[in-house]
């Protein structure tokens, strides 16, 4: 499963990061294969998820964006058995760590906040080991390029991407992904597979 979900996000890389209910039916409209879902709440969640599966669309749960999901094992195993998303995003190392236990796909946040954000966010994915990491902001193609020597996970990137040449810029520094809220460019993923990156 994680493998063929990196081809998947290698193939498209544009990422929906839907947010709110009018983007998830925008997101049905195009071709893109993945979505991290940050919007809806624990009596609506599994809809959202099944309908996106059902579309043979991958779902990742950004688990913090999600009000009535506990951050700790009880709410992972909640998630895992009954809402059933591919995988989650946290920027916690803790619930990567419960995640993989409960067989979910694993995408770690990682803000560029300063020298010392950087250093303890490649230790801990050193430590637990997330099957992708998403550095944010996306704007700062030389960090990415640093972070992608220092780790050996998939790094997808996101936060303030605005243009295609964002996109291209995260790519060309190492990105095997860009994450975006911006439905204009979940429209223009195209140009990334005819070879204009």
């Amino acid at each position: 499963m994680s493998k063929q979900l990196l081809e998947y996000i290698q193939r498209d890389r544009p990422i929906a990061s839907i947010k709110n209910p009018k983007q998830l039916d925008i997101f049905l409209k195009t071709e893109l294969q993945v979505a991290f879902l940050q919007t809806g709440n624990i009596s609506v969640i599994k809809r959202y998820v099944d309908l996106l599966k059902e579309q043979k669309r991958y779902v990742f749960l950004h688990v913090e964006k999600i009000p009535g999901v506990s951050y700790d094992r009880e709410g992972l195993q909640f998630l895992a058995k009954f809402v059933k998303p591919h995988g989650i995003v946290t920027t916690k190392s803790s619930l990567v760590h419960l995640a993989k236990k409960e067989g979910l796909i694993t995408v770690q946040r990682l803000f560029l906040i300063d020298t010392d954000a950087v250093e303890n966010g490649i230790k801990s994915i050193h430590d637990v080991e997330p099957h992708a990491l998403e550095v944010m902001p996306g704007l700062i193609p030389e960090m990415i390029e640093m972070i992608r020597n220092q780790t050996c996970v998939p790094i997808i990137t996101g936060g303030l991407i605005q243009h295609e040449h964002h996109i291209k810029a995260a790519l060309r520094s190492g990105a095997v992904s860009v994450s975006t809220g911006n439905p204009k460019l979940w429209k223009k993923w195209e140009f990334i597979n005819r070879g204009e990156v």
